[in-house]
């Protein structure tokens, strides 16, 4: 008897501490970020010859996220570019100045050092179009992104608008074939 009252103490206590180790629902994510909202760029690198192939967007629990897809680039052999955030709600696209309007409450340029055309044959390789959303970019239920247009590809660089919530936190870093740009739901702590 005695064995198996001990027995039984220790699957409970054993019971108890994984329950009491387990995440509950009600935790709060910790969100806490670093980033800043200052200009980030690389602009040290050289010329990259390959084109882009597409941006797409990932929402996630602290930051939504946008991935510039540029097989070839990796830390090793970076993409240059250039994010910051604009004054006002334009961009103005390269070569022409042209001012392309873009929702939200604020608005971070980006321009990244490949075209949307193949540059040996002179095909288009990534079909947006000057002024219109991103294609394939659908926003919706996302919490900090609110719009993205296209700028156009000018002297080896495309440039692009991504319409945010408010002027928010974000970093910028590079893996194998893309560049990836992170932006925060908040400045706090918790999601």
């Amino acid at each position: 008897m005695r064995r198996l009252t001990t027995a039984l103490a220790a699957v409970m206590l054993a019971a108890g501490v994984a329950a009491t180790a387990a995440p509950t629902a009600s935790a709060a994510t910790d969100c806490s970020v670093v980033w800043g909202s200052l200009a980030r760029q690389d602009q040290t690198v050289p010329y990259q010859m390959q084109p882009l192939t597409n941006i797409r967007t990932g929402a996630h629990e602290c930051f939504d996220r946008l991935v510039v897809d540029v097989p070839g680039t990796s830390p090793e052999n970076p993409l240059s570019y250039r994010v910051h955030y604009t004054i006002g709600n334009n961009i103005y696209q390269a070569g022409s100045g042209t001012p392309i309007p873009v929702g939200g409450g604020a608005v971070l340029e980006v321009t990244v050092g490949a075209t949307s055309y193949d540059p040996t044959t002179w095909e288009r390789v990534y079909p947006a179009r000057s002024g219109d959303p991103l294609p394939g970019v659908d926003l919706t239920g996302y919490r900090t992104f609110v719009d993205t247009r296209f700028a156009g590809s000018f002297e080896g660089e495309s440039q692009f608008g991504l319409g945010v919530r408010a002027r928010l936190p974000f970093q910028v870093f590079q893996l194998d074939g893309r560049l990836v740009i992170d932006v925060a739901h908040s400045w706090g702590t918790a999601a």
